[in-house]
């Protein structure tokens, strides 16, 4: 398939944000391009979730701006931010354990559900149509990663390894048809072949679905070499290189802040 790669979904200009004494973003700037794979790179507390957070709305910006689409979505509210086509993992899981595969998946679909209690109720037919809709959704996610777990859609997700809580919570974020994906570390509690099988899933999924973009935050630089189009590396709140991983890799400074100074 043929990605579209040459106009920005996301433009990020100058986004600041501080808490109290502190500034845990500093004038930062980046753009995406659709269809890419962007990697987020930096030290622990180099600002890189706090990213996400300003850019999906859960901190509000202390200064830029954030243009998706187009549009100005900057310290929209995080509801906002979803309905405009951004959708998030955590590096904490946020699955439900007791829920089923399926329930913590339609989660991350509620905007796109009908939630009145008439229709519920009352319009059987038409609730049971949106449910069944909502099930082929959700199940056609999952075989995208594990063709075995889309049989298994009504099992509790804390029965599962971590590998596919991780895969669950890809597809809870994919369920809302985001056109940007932002991955929190979501190798974090894998082992190395799981890691390896999850990138392998993510590179899967970018090619499934046209014109998808990705941000992803990891730490293991094997995975950003092979799955990324481009970096961008940050420390202490400040953007000191990007570009591919090649070049970053060589970057006298990138090299200072993950390995220190002689």
């Amino acid at each position: 398939m043929t990605r579209p790669t040459t106009d920005a979904v996301l433009e990020i200009d100058a986004l600041s944000k501080t808490f109290g004494g502190v500034t845990a973003l500093d004038a930062f700037t980046m753009s995406v391009r659709r269809g890419d794979i962007v990697g987020l790179l930096g030290p622990n507390g180099s600002g890189k979730t706090t990213s996400f957070n300003a850019v999906t709305g859960i901190f509000p910006p202390s200064g830029g701006t954030v243009r998706f689409d187009g549009a100005d979505i900057t310290g929209l509210s995080p509801q906002k931010v979803y309905a405009a086509g951004i959708a998030r993992t955590f590096q904490r899981s946020r699955l439900c354990l007791p829920l089923s595969i399926f329930d913590n998946i339609m989660i991350g679909n509620h905007g796109r559900l009908t939630k009145g209690l008439w229709f519920n109720l009352m319009r059987r037919r038409a609730f049971r149509r949106e449910f069944e809709q909502g099930y082929e959704d959700a199940r056609a996610l999952v075989r995208t990663f594990s063709t075995a777990l889309a049989d298994r859609l009504f099992e509790p997700v804390g029965a599962l390894p971590m590998i596919e809580r991780r895969r669950i919570e890809i597809c809870r974020a994919l369920i809302s048809r985001p056109r940007l994906l932002l991955l929190d570390e979501p190798s974090a509690g894998m082992t190395h072949d799981e890691t390896t099988q999850l990138m392998d899933d993510i590179l899967d999924v970018r090619g499934r679905i046209e014109g998808l973009s990705i941000i992803i935050i990891e730490h293991e630089m094997g995975v950003i070499e092979r799955i990324t189009d481009q970096c961008v590396v940050l420390n202490y709140g400040r953007k000191i290189c990007e570009g591919p991983y090649a070049h970053i890799a060589a970057d006298p400074e990138v090299q200072r802040a993950y390995l220190g100074a002689e």
